[in-house]
């Protein structure tokens, strides 16, 4: 075994493969860059190494600097985490040139199954039944267009290379297809290096099922039960669940065999992941990642398994631990993914500081990996996810009932978070009789997402209650300074000479305002909403929770203030309000309807338009690319682009204008 390893990656992957390396007694060795310096990752290793600025390009994929730094530090082996050089052959090839293990499939496996276009031609020689496609050597416009009309639309277009949603679209005409193809390249050459397609035809209720195998360097190989990991958005995984609900036992059998078979084919060692398609009992591969995928804790849970452990094991030379007969499965697991994204925006990643974060305390049937901390910043250099909660049932029914419990108690303050969307689809009756395929989100997408601005009238109560109880902390000071304690004006009671006692406060939410007025009476306030009032009593605060009666029902709450912006996270919900402060008011400015704004911190790929042009109600003008995705903002409205501000390759900060714009309107 190991004495020291090196990990180069960040985040929670990091900080889960630290875990077992100090369970065993092995030395870690961790790599950050500029932007992740008090990172988590770093604090827990026994050593750390700066290696280079803020871009993944400078840092974690400088695949000879994080050999050199290994080497120096005395590390034997290093682990890729998933992401960054987790699946890069020639990174593979270079540890083993330098003396150095790598802990992972061989470089030869690497290529063979990083590419799909390959392995689908490998599974096809080796009967492993394959989604209807083109998986072909040309890659002009017009091999994939005439490839597509054979295969019929709608189509999937798809990056031979990586995965993770990047370089995916959905075409339904030919008329969409040449647009859906440049994207797909652009994004595919920017998070992969490599923009090859591949085209598949798309299943229109698909289930997403994948098989964990493990494999050894003595020709042994199992698989580890099949997760479901069908609840996606954008083509990426939000919720899995293990093992996979409603699969006969011919269909699981079946597919476990095909999955160690894909691996043998191509002499694979390690943790991987075969991945299937499943609709109307038939089940087709479409790839194999190969690296320890996102999901593993659900596989862990119920095998009661350490696959971090195992891949130690099997790099350091050392036999499979199990035989097949002798894996066994136990219960219900299921993963949330918790992303900094707003769902209300079409999942766009958000950036920031986290200025609060309390989550559940884990358990024998609660695990929480995560890769941030309270006052850390969620940069747009990395994927925004934070972190995985993981739960463990005796069954799927119990399962889902601790996951709706833990996701109501994390509470996450400071960048928008995918929190409140998970618990919509863990409370959804769908879910819980698991009425899924890849398409549950966008069908059940209104009772799913939040809309914008909507706040409810209990968030509205816990926002007044937090100003009125820190006001009152306030005027108790003041009071005890004061030479007559006992005056009205140190109370904060609303007291007011001849009327009635009230406060009120305007709160901004979106495009939304809500003015809330509260009465002040005996033990307590009654408060008007916009739309009903509701009495609170008996409010206390410990730190920034508050709990209190509302119209007799007890109820908690957190309140998060910094400055006029306040954050309440209320049984698994979370909304942002703005104090309409009238000296911060009075101070702004109206910037108008001019400009178009950049979504978030990122590249600018592509600059559509020029100065002086008309463009059509929704034509592209300018694409974004931020955590490795593309995002394109396209006009309002008819009308003409007054000015470009950027060029491609330049940084945007989030808000920023990109171009200036006047509807047709304003012309008329």
């Amino acid at each position: 075994m190991f004495d020291k390893i090196l990990i180069a990656n960040r985040g929670e992957i990091a900080c889960r493969v630290i875990r077992t390396a100090r369970r065993l007694s092995i030395g870690t060795v961790a790599v950050y860059s500029a932007a992740d310096a008090a990172a988590p990752h770093v604090v827990m290793a026994d050593e750390a190494f700066h290696i280079g600025p803020a871009p993944a390009v400078d840092s974690y994929l400088q695949g000879e600097r994080i050999i050199e730094v290994a080497l120096a530090a005395g590390a034997q082996a290093i682990h890729p985490g998933y992401g960054f050089l987790a699946e890069n052959a020639e990174f593979a090839e270079a540890c083993a040139r330098r003396g150095l293990v790598f802990i992972g499939p061989p470089a030869g496996a690497i290529r063979a199954m990083g590419s799909k276009i390959e392995s689908k031609r490998l599974m096809e020689g080796a009967g492993v039944p394959l989604v209807p496609g083109y998986h072909g050597a040309g890659q002009s416009d017009g091999d994939l267009a005439a490839a597509a009309e054979r295969i019929g639309y709608p189509v999937l277009v798809k990056a031979s290379a990586g995965g993770g949603g990047k370089g995916m679209r959905v075409v339904h005409s030919s008329a969409a297809l040449g647009a859906a193809l440049a994207g797909a390249r652009r994004e595919a050459k920017a998070a992969f290096a490599d923009d090859a397609l591949l085209l598949e035809l798309y299943l229109d209720h698909p289930r997403h099922v994948e098989i964990q195998v493990f494999a050894d360097a003595h020709g042994n190989a199992v698989s580890l039960f099949e997760r479901d990991c069908s609840i996606q958005r954008r083509h990426q995984k939000v919720l899995e669940e293990a093992p996979a609900p409603d699969l006969s036992d011919e269909v699981r059998q079946a597919m476990a065999k095909a999955a160690v078979a894909a691996a043998k084919a191509v002499g694979y060692v390690g943790a991987g992941t075969v991945e299937f398609l499943y609709q109307d009992g038939r089940f087709h591969f479409i790839e194999m990642n190969t690296r320890l995928q996102v999901e593993h804790p659900v596989t862990e849970m119920i095998t009661g398994l350490d696959l971090v452990e195992w891949q130690f094991l099997v790099a350091a030379g050392r036999p499979l631990p199990l035989r097949q007969d002798q894996i066994a499965s136990h219960g219900h697991a299921i993963e949330a993914r918790i992303y900094a994204e707003d769902p209300a925006r079409e999942f766009l990643p958000t950036t920031g500081r986290i200025v609060h974060l309390r989550p559940p305390a884990e358990n024998p049937h609660l695990r929480i990996d995560s890769g941030v901390a309270e006052g850390g910043e969620v940069s747009a250099y990395y994927d925004p996810m934070l972190a995985k909660l993981i739960v463990w049932g005796e069954d799927r029914g119990s399962a889902v009932r601790r996951l709706r419990r833990a996701l109501a108690q994390y509470e996450l303050a400071g960048p928008a978070t995918n929190v409140g969307f998970l618990s919509a689809v863990a409370n959804h009756p769908a879910f819980a009789a698991f009425q899924v395929d890849t398409g549950f989100i966008g069908r059940h997408q209104v009772d799913l997402m939040p809309r914008p601005g909507t706040v409810s009238d209990e968030a509205l109560a816990f926002a007044a209650a937090s100003l009125l109880l820190e006001r009152e902390q306030a005027a108790g000071q003041v009071a005890a300074r004061s030479t007559d304690s006992h005056s009205p004006w140190h109370r904060a009671s609303g007291w007011r000479m001849n009327e009635d006692n009230h406060q009120t406060f305007r709160f901004i939410a979106g495009e939304m305002a809500y003015p809330v007025t509260v009465h002040f009476g005996i033990g307590g306030w009654v408060i008007d909403l916009p739309d009903r009032c509701l009495t609170l009593r008996g409010a206390r605060r410990e730190g920034r929770a508050i709990t209190a009666e509302l119209d007799g029902s007890r109820k908690s709450a957190t309140v998060v203030v910094s400055g006029f912006d306040l954050t309440i996270l209320l049984a698994g919900a979370s909304w942002r309000l703005v104090l309409d402060d009238p000296s911060a008011r009075a101070g702004g400015q109206d910037v108008g309807g001019g400009t178009l704004c950049a979504p978030m911190t990122g590249t600018v790929v592509q600059v559509l338009v020029e100065p002086g042009q008309a463009v059509d109600s929704g034509q592209p003008l300018v694409a974004v690319e931020a955590m490795k995705m593309e995002h394109v903002i396209a006009a309002p409205s008819a009308g003409t682009v007054t000015e470009v501000y950027f060029q491609v390759g330049e940084q945007v900060a989030d808000g920023v204008d990109l171009v200036g714009f006047e509807p047709a309107e304003a012309r008329a």
